[in-house]
């Protein structure tokens, strides 16, 4: 078998066989394990202000930022909020246990391990210009290459966006071994996850701020990587944000006419930038897997870009049934990341009601700014929501797909799924049968690997938890817990939601309703 049939297969068993995809007899070592975030040695810091605005409510005239309005905007997006600890057995039903401590931001990621690290190019009128990394553990900035590089970052964007009238550009990359210790193979799809719910939690954040945005999931990897001075082995680059208060062309600039180029070029621009940083882990073991499919998922001329058509609906021809309408109002941004929460056995039964349904799924923006769509605002998600329902008020208990663009629900099949999706867990955690909401994130099977080879399983991973952060935080402001879940038997919810003649398949599992008050200590850090 080829090294491309190899990363594939795995591809393929990350999806639908999990206990394929990871080595056989994984064992983490939680005595050695690495720290949830990226501590730099030496460096020049620049302490972020920790008073930050307690409430944000509808969108802030767009301004020029500065240094404070940049801490602020940094803490929303990924800084340490608070801090929990629980009493958790080693199983269920023994007597033993341990307390577990968790060091919590705005934006969850799986077993709050927070493999993504946060790196930004600022051009601000009180910060010398360079590129960043933004340090959590301390709330604070580090300088890595202090300078102008405009045009460096628009050439590794393809020439598509005018970084010289943005005021800034979030880089999100991935540390492999931050959450491989732990998860070991399967850590591929959940840091395309992370990195989408960390691009969501920003893009939700920078809307409250003023700010626009857009994502870029292809780019010159090898370039970018060398911008910030990354070891290859260790940590990539996964998207890019450009951030602006001012107009700006997000798809193309002027010298856009410039022809083909590569990574080797455009490194040869800049020089090489070393740095140190602390690895709390003594013995570091290797993922060959995971840098053979990040190095066969690399662009490395601007030729390998590819956009995507617009998509058909990929929902179902079923009976519709429109929801209610309520107006899109906004709410309290702050209270709705502080009050997110994933219960497990902490759901309780609950009646929804047809507007609280819609009230949620109204909040769910489909729509962001991006490089795979050649129209933003008229298209078809790549992703797609589709629910189990029971005790709805109004909606026969059954099987839906949410059409976004008529706001309705397209009935797929009738009854009550409670067990079936239970029967399918891979670990009995979360009691589905007091849940009255399973939400389900769809999208290709296939990841669109035709157009954007192994690249497009990365780019679904990430596209899928960006909706999920909005989903989560759209559950959060009405009141209701939702608990993201990737151990769950897709062939069973593919069977139920009749995706195989679609070429489709579920990402994401997100059990939602009412829920009662875990027992733990927890406290905020906040000003």
């Amino acid at each position: 078998m080829s090294l491309d049939q190899d990363l594939e297969e795995l591809l393929h068993n990350l999806q639908c066989r999990i206990e394929r995809a990871n080595q056989p007899n994984w064992e983490a070592d939680w005595n050695d394990a690495p720290l949830p975030y990226k501590l730099y040695r030496g460096l020049p810091v620049v302490p972020l202000s920790s008073e930050v605005p307690l409430s944000l409510t509808g969108r802030r005239t767009p301004s020029e930022p500065n240094v404070e309005t940049i801490g602020h905007f940094l803490w929303y997006v990924y800084g340490v909020t608070g801090v929990s600890q629980s009493e958790d057995s080693i199983e269920y039903g023994e007597e033993e246990s341990f307390p577990i401590h968790s060091y919590r931001r705005f934006a969850p990621s799986g077993g709050a391990l927070y493999p993504n690290e946060l790196y930004l190019y600022l051009k601000l009128y009180d910060l010398p210009h360079g590129v960043y990394h933004y340090d959590a553990a301390h709330h604070r900035l580090e300088l890595l290459r202090e300078g102008n590089v405009d045009r460096y970052v628009e050439r590794a964007l393809g020439n598509r966006c005018d970084i010289s009238s943005c005021f800034g550009t979030a880089l999100i990359s991935t540390r492999f071994w931050k959450n491989f210790f732990k998860y070991n193979n399967f850590s591929y799809r959940l840091q395309g996850l992370d990195a989408g719910v960390l691009t969501g939690q920003l893009i939700e954040t920078a809307k409250r701020f003023g700010y626009e945005s857009g994502v870029y999931g292809q780019f010159l990897d090898t370039a970018l990587n060398h911008l910030l001075g990354l070891d290859e082995d260790e940590e990539n680059v996964y998207s890019v944000i450009p951030l602006s208060v001012a107009a700006t062309n997000w798809t193309g600039t002027r010298s856009g006419r410039a022809g083909v180029f590569s990574s080797e070029e455009l490194c040869r621009e800049l020089p090489a930038i070393t740095s140190e940083h602390y690895e709390r882990s003594e013995k570091i073991r290797e993922f060959p897997m995971l840098l053979a499919v990040n190095e066969a998922s690399k662009l490395e001329h601007t030729g390998d870009f590819k956009r995507l058509g617009t998509p058909l609906w990929a929902g179902c021809s079923g009976k519709e049934i429109p929801l209610p309408e309520v107006r899109s109002s906004s709410y309290d941004f702050t209270e709705a990341c502080r009050n997110r929460y994933s219960p497990e056995m902490d759901f309780v039964m609950g009646k929804i009601s047809q507007e609280q349904l819609s009230s949620l799924l109204k909040r769910v923006d489909h729509h962001f700014r991006n490089d795979l769509d050649e129209h933003i605002h008229d298209r078809e998600p790549r992703v797609s929501i589709y629910g189990c329902f029971y005790n709805v008020e109004g909606i026969p208990d059954g099987a839906y797909a949410y059409d976004h663009v008529s706001h309705s629900l397209r009935e797929i099949s009738r009854g009550d799924y409670r067990l079936q999706l239970q029967s399918g867990l891979s670990l009995d955690n979360v009691n589905l049968l007091q849940v009255p909401l399973c939400l389900h994130i769809i999208g290709k099977k296939d990841y669109n690997k035709d157009t954007l080879g192994l690249r497009g399983y990365r780019l679904m991973q990430m596209e899928a938890g960006l909706l999920l952060q909005r989903l989560l935080l759209a559950t959060s402001a009405a009141g209701f817990g939702g608990h993201p879940l990737l151990g769950f038997d897709t062939t069973l919810t593919d069977r139920i939601y009749q995706l195989d003649s679609e070429g489709n398949t579920t990402l994401i599992q997100i059990p939602i309703g009412p829920y009662r008050k875990r027992a733990w200590l927890r406290g905020d850090l906040l000003s």
